[in-house]
């Protein structure tokens, strides 16, 4: 059973680093290539990811700090954590989806800077063709993915191996013949009791250089 369990914490925290890998991966790359009419000309414009769904790059940082998070926490904190993986992932299939489903209103911005067209509905007119690349499928199947991986944490962390502490607890007991139980004295505690004494000897004018007998 421990095994199984150490087993599917591998599996799952492996799973949420690939899906925010992707996910990272396809945000770097070309979702949506357009055409835009101006005036008698045409532009082709590529959007990447970072335009169309610019939100993705924090979201996947998110799921792989996430991952490391997974690796030493406890219980209670992995139900939470498996939760926040289903919501980071919800969020990156939202984001990659509008881009999907209304490319020219994601290449909105790139537009407007490349020709000035401006206003949603200007933008609408002008785009001729808005063909989308495997990329902007790559991402939305890396929230898809995140998502599942969270759900798998929040039904399986109860069958995973609890944290190993490198450190025992450190226990005091009496020493041999210390009386009633108590712990013997410390070398250190008597050197310092001798510094005391020897301090009240010379408040009182004693010599520390004679013996008991010259005195």
């Amino acid at each position: 059973m421990k095994r199984t369990g150490r087993t599917l914490k591998l599996r799952l925290v492996l799973l949420v680093i690939a899906a925010s890998g992707l996910a990272l991966l396809a945000w770097s790359q070309v979702w949506i290539d357009v055409r835009v009419v101006q005036g008698s000309s045409t532009v082709d414009l590529p959007i990447s990811g970072s335009t169309a769904a610019g939100a993705l790059s924090a979201l996947a940082l998110a799921g792989l700090a996430l991952a490391g998070a997974l690796t030493i926490a406890g219980p209670v904190i992995r139900v939470v954590l498996g939760a926040l993986e289903v919501l980071l992932g919800f969020s990156v299939s939202l984001g990659a989806g509008l881009a999907i489903g209304n490319p020219a209103a994601a290449s909105a911005a790139a537009i407007t800077k490349a020709t000035g067209i401006a206003g949603n509905a200007s933008i609408q007119d002008g785009v001729t063709a808005a063909a989308l690349t495997p990329w902007a499928f790559a991402g939305f199947a890396a929230g898809v993915i995140m998502a599942a991986a969270g759900v798998g944490i929040l039904v399986t962390n109860r069958r995973w191996p609890g944290a190993t502490s490198r450190y025992q607890a450190v226990r005091f007991e009496p020493a041999d013949g210390a009386p009633g139980g108590q712990p013997a004295a410390s070398a250190g505690e008597d050197a310092r009791e001798d510094a005391v004494i020897t301090w009240d000897g010379l408040t009182r004018g004693d010599d520390p250089t004679e013996t008991a007998g010259d005195r």
